[in-house]
């Protein structure tokens, strides 16, 4: 399915509907990188980023809940981002939209838990996959340049050495075949990990000098 289509994503789900009777689970994966200065990133572009990665999983969970909600219950796995609990500088509009899936899956499970449906948001960090070479990346003016072009060749260095995609299957397949799945669950390696919870007791200025090295700024 187009997950920028309305009419797209309601066909889909319909034919599924009609083939197997039923939607048990969903897992909302679409999404693309947009790399560049929030000064200078078009708009058109970070509209049609944020269309994708956010409305595109809006509008999946939307279609697939009266179905859900008939049946008795479903599980909904959202794929979000380490980089929705810490922002990427040059990944700006990238972090908005995942930082907007964290609260629509967190206010999404108050809703539908009544009706047997769990929610869980799964976040990846850096994993290798075709993610990397497939990012829109827009031209920074000379200002931002050489510490765009650094941040964003650290970013996808680390990408490329990141985990494998397996890795992010096999958490998914267990949120979905769960007892009593999580709401959140981390993918990644253990800096990574240490770094989100780090985040949350540090100051933010002692955090985010030492997250500079990291992220290439």
């Amino acid at each position: 399915m187009d997950v920028d289509d309305d009419e797209s994503v309601r066909v889909a789900v319909a034919s599924v509907v009609e083939q197997h009777g039923r939607i048990d689970a969903v897992v909302t994966a679409a999404g693309f990188g947009l790399s560049g200065p929030v000064e200078t990133t078009p708009l058109a572009d970070a509209r049609a980023h944020i269309e994708t990665n956010f409305w595109g999983t809006v509008r999946v969970v939307r279609e697939v809940l009266p179905h859900m909600r008939q049946a008795g219950g479903g599980r909904i796995a959202l794929i979000g981002s380490l980089g929705g609990l810490v922002g990427l500088p040059f990944q700006a509009y990238y972090s908005a939209g995942k930082y907007a899936l964290e609260g629509f899956g967190e206010a999404l499970a108050y809703e539908v838990a009544p009706f047997g449906i769990e929610v869980t948001l799964v976040e990846p960090g850096n994993t290798a996959t075709g993610f990397t070479d497939n990012r829109r990346r827009c031209d920074p003016s000379d200002v931002y340049a050489a510490v765009n072009d650094r941040a964003v060749g650290v970013m996808e260095r680390d990408e490329r050495e990141g985990i494998p995609a397996e890795a992010v299957a096999k958490v998914v397949e267990q949120v979905l075949t769960s007892g009593r799945p999580p709401r959140r669950v981390m993918v990644g390696n253990a800096d990574e990990r240490l770094g989100t919870f780090a985040k949350r007791f540090m100051p933010h200025r002692l955090f985010e000098r030492l997250a500079r090295g990291t992220l290439g700024v």
